[in-house]
């Protein structure tokens, strides 16, 4: 990834970059429904999912992340890796998904780096901002998570009336901060969302990848948001002020593992 030696921002996604899914709602439900399963366990099973569900679905052109196939499909890819295939528990699981904090729905933890990755982000001199993908509901939720005082400003995708991939919500971003493409890069957890959505749009993107499980991608990989980070301004001063190598490994751990 390449931003020259003017690089001013750094734009993250939201569910599962800055706020986490709450899997350990997710296990106790589960347990409730006759399966005993940890929320560690979840945790990774989520983490395997969301590869293939990005693999498989989201990266035909035109289905829409917050749509109920793509929703079906997220949920029927984390119980066949959890090894729970019963129809019984599917539809149990789904209608309690449903129900869950309603609308805010299962993406209401933060990520337990965020804060410091947002901080440090900052005292860079680098504005930083949100894109995402929802309904509405995530600039309430950021700001009740004690993030939103850290950002510049948050893109909802529902109130954009256009959502990731698409590069016009990238634009938006972008032109809401006055940047060029190549002064601001993207930090995301699905790679044909954020990473080729950022793409589309000029800017280059960081996925995270916590367990490995992405596999070799053309792009830097990172365990979390602050280790995103690191890895924005360690490339940034390696190269004189601001460049990020595409291709570049998961900060001090030359790839690997993914949560």
């Amino acid at each position: 990834m390449s931003n020259g030696g003017a690089l001013r921002a750094i734009f993250f996604d939201a569910g599962n970059t800055l706020v986490r899914m709450n899997y350990a709602a997710i296990a106790d439900q589960l347990v409730a429904l006759g399966h005993r399963v940890a929320p560690e366990v979840v945790r990774s099973a989520e983490w395997r999912a969301r590869v293939r569900l990005d693999d498989s679905v989201l990266a035909r052109p035109g289905v829409s992340t917050e749509g109920g196939p793509s929703r079906q499909a997220y949920l029927r890819l984390l119980l066949e890796e959890l090894g729970i295939g019963d129809q019984a528990t599917a539809q149990a699981m789904a209608q309690w998904r449903e129900r869950y904090r309603a609308p805010v729905g299962l993406f209401d933890v933060a990520d337990p780096d965020a804060e410091a990755a947002l901080i440090l982000a900052r005292a860079a001199g680098l504005g930083a901002a949100v894109i995402s993908n929802s309904n509405g509901t995530i600039r309430e939720l950021l700001a009740s998570l004690d993030l939103g005082r850290h950002l510049d400003f948050v893109i909802d995708s529902f109130e954009a009336g256009v959502e990731k991939p698409d590069a016009r919500i990238f634009r938006l971003a972008l032109q809401r901060a006055r940047l060029e493409p190549h002064q601001a890069v993207y930090v995301g957890d699905l790679y044909s969302i954020d990473v080729g959505g950022a793409r589309g749009a000029g800017m280059e993107g960081v996925l995270i990848d916590p367990g490995g499980d992405w596999g070799p991608r053309d792009c830097p990989r990172a365990a979390g948001p602050l280790e995103a980070v690191r890895l924005v301004l360690a490339a940034r001063k390696a190269a004189g002020g601001s460049r990020v190598t595409r291709g570049a490994r998961r900060a001090g751990s030359g790839g690997g593992r993914r949560r």
